[in-house]
């Protein structure tokens, strides 16, 4: 898998021209050098707040006896945003996790723009243009966050982009390093299509830094099982030179590679890292979690376990080797991909203090694992699943599944769970189902009749994650439930996959509305104990405004974003189509606070101090995949009176 920087098929550093950035700057004639001078101000300076992506924050100003009091403080809009309709294929989605470095937030847009805002007033100080062409057709313009590092005197942003640029960009000034890559700019798309495969490449999570090297992953195809490359690479903080390659899809003669049959490793795409790795600076490692091999809903074309797919594994920062891994699906047919920053904690097992990693996946499956070894704390039973009907493909035996916690999400249904929320909702689920196949386990696979599985392509849980809170190691996480009804179809044996998926009449296993087609709830908030595993609260988590006007009572919603837990007592989260920012008690799930936002949030938020206030900041964007008429890129802050 570690691939020395100067045989590897990646090298970026050789970059074939140079970038001059769209750069603009309001407060010039201020002195901008200035900007992040030493402040009392509690930052939020990494996407998880910490390396290790715990989302806690020991601010207490705002907490359980004024948190009613909250008001907005100040708006940002910004143009950045598309529906799919006004000149551009592509809606947008505005996901991002703002950075509080000083007196300054600092946010990329879904278009890859670059934004620094005073972080008391939303004044914008200076934005940085990345290329983008918006006539170009994504999955969704997304771009998550940023990272930021500090050694001695000098410190960067970096920023990544859709189309698969690095740039690293001086907080104080909007600049890029002339001294990083080409002129500020590293094109690390370069190497990932090598032999001739087709298909995208492009970054958009942050990019942690370990001890002086930038990991990058990247977001490619699920669709195309010879695509790009999803190998994860460490780079030069300083320079952008390329220092190793870890080998997603091991190679012949490298550990794993004997999980893959016969030549199936060979230009395998997927098994990438498009979502943001954890970091523990004292042991050097970056704990990174993997998507699934493609074409990730048939593996007739690439028989066993498929390492490094649907694994988290722990690499060493300075040499790119592996240290440890663990799998949690074997032979992905689901697309149930790790999503989500692994979170870095401290739990108490048999008296005494361990370093752990919390792990939360698509599946509602929270695997839970020493930080140095990556064994379990909890037991890992393999159970047998069930076979599908497909000729040629290859299913794997069992699969792995922690006793402690329990699911937190839904991971099936019966048959007699269809909703009753609305008649004419029943019914058009009822037509839906004609024919299809309702129940069976979680694993259960797709079948060449509709099947409907739990949870549905976008999961349980998502990219949001979960939050820790230290004070009494609880970790906090949103879930929906959500299915899908898919078959598989039979293409040829002369196409490049023989057999694909194909959604139902609405792709998930909703109605026209949106609404579920099983009963509620639709979407919960968790509490989960990590000392002992169990669950602390539980609590419906979102509405549709229209069903609680009818009488019914809430029935949770669908949700994507993550939650934040703060040493004042609170819970903060967002995330569902409600258009709803809440904040909860942590101790008891009881609700405190709600603003109606102009739209959904599908962000996490963060809080942090400036000129002696502590404000708490989101990102509203609506849109996505849950929100299909409202689409902006606004920055909310509050803060109270």
């Amino acid at each position: 898998m570690l691939v020395p920087a100067d045989l590897g098929a990646g090298t970026s550093c050789n970059l074939h021209r140079r970038y001059n950035p769209l750069v603009r700057s309001s407060l010039l004639s201020l002195g901008i050098v200035g900007l992040l001078s030493p402040l009392a101000a509690e930052e939020w300076p990494h996407y998880g707040n910490d390396a290790g992506g715990t989302r806690y924050s020991a601010l207490d100003q705002i907490n359980r006896t004024n948190v009613a009091d909250l008001e907005v403080a100040w708006e940002h809009d910004t143009p950045d945003f598309a529906d799919g309709l006004s000149g551009s294929p592509t809606r947008s989605a505005f996901e991002a996790t703002p950075l509080v470095i000083g007196d300054t937030l600092f946010v990329p847009t879904p278009l890859d723009r670059l934004l620094a805002l005073d972080a008391s007033t939303g004044r914008k100080q200076w934005e940085f243009g990345a290329p983008l062409d918006r006539s170009h057709r994504f999955n969704l313009f997304i771009n998550r966050g940023v990272s930021y590092w500090k050694q001695g005197p000098k410190e960067r942003l970096v920023l990544g982009t859709q189309i698969g640029q690095v740039f690293s960009i001086d907080p104080r000034t909007g600049q890029p390093d002339a001294r990083f890559g080409d002129g500020g700019m590293l094109d690390a798309a370069s190497g990932m299509l090598a032999g001739g495969v087709t298909g995208h490449y492009g970054l958009t999570s942050p990019l942690p830094e370990c001890g002086g090297t930038l990991v990058v992953g990247g977001r490619v195809s699920d669709g195309q099982p010879r695509g790009p490359s999803g190998d994860v690479r460490g780079f030069d903080i300083h320079t952008g030179e390329l220092r190793w390659r870890f080998r997603t899809v091991p190679h012949p003669g490298e550990f794993g590679n004997d999980t893959w049959g016969g030549d199936s490793w060979r230009q395998r795409g997927g098994t990438n890292l498009w979502t943001a790795a954890a970091v523990d600076p004292e042991l050097g490692v970056a704990f990174v979690p993997l998507g699934s091999p493609s074409y990730d809903y048939y593996g007739g074309d690439r028989p066993g376990a498929n390492l490094f797919g649907n694994s988290l594994v722990a690499i060493d920062c300075q040499t790119g080797s592996r240290r440890w891994h663990f799998q949690t699906i074997h032979h992905d047919i689901w697309d149930w991909d790790l999503p989500s920053q692994p979170s870095l904690v401290e739990v108490v097992r048999e008296g005494r203090k361990v370093k752990a990693v919390a792990l939360a996946t698509k599946t509602g499956y929270l695997f839970v694992l020493d930080r140095a070894t990556g064994e379990p704390l909890f037991d890992v039973e393999e159970r047998a699943v069930p076979a599908g009907d497909i000729p040629g493909e290859y299913y794997h035996p069992t699969q792995p599944a922690p006793v402690l916690p329990r699911p937190f999400i839904r991971q099936h249904m019966r048959a007699d769970e269809i909703s009753t929320v609305t008649p004419e909702s029943r019914a058009e689920c009822l037509e839906m189902l004609d024919g299809a196949s309702i129940e069976g386990p979680l694993f259960r696979p797709r079948l060449r009749r509709r099947t409907v599985f739990f949870p549905g392509t976008n999961g349980g849980s998502n990219w949001g994650g979960g939050a820790f809170d230290p004070e009494t190691a609880t970790f906090y996480i949103n879930s929906m439930d959500v299915g899908s009804l898919a078959s598989m179809v039979f293409r040829g044996e002369d196409a490049d996959v023989p057999w694909r998926s194909r959604s139902g009449p609405q792709g998930r296993f909703w109605d026209s509305n949106m609404y579920p087609c099983q009963e509620p709830p639709w979407g919960h908030l968790t509490a989960i104990d990590l000392n002992t595993g169990a669950f602390r609260w539980r609590v419906v988590l979102g509405e549709y405004d229209e069903l609680t006007k009818k009488g019914i009572p809430p029935t949770g919603a669908s949700n994507l974003g993550g939650p934040m837990v703060t040493a004042g007592g609170l819970v903060f989260i967002a995330a569902t189509n409600d258009r709803q920012f809440r904040a909860f008690d942590k101790d008891t799930g009881d609700l405190l606070w709600e603003f109606r936002l102009p739209a959904s949030a599908h962000a996490t938020p963060i809080t942090y101090l400036a000129d002696g206030r502590q404000y708490v900041a989101i990102a509203v964007g609506g849109g996505n995949k849950y929100n299909p008429g409202s689409f902006m890129a606004k920055v909310m802050a509050f803060r109270l009176p």
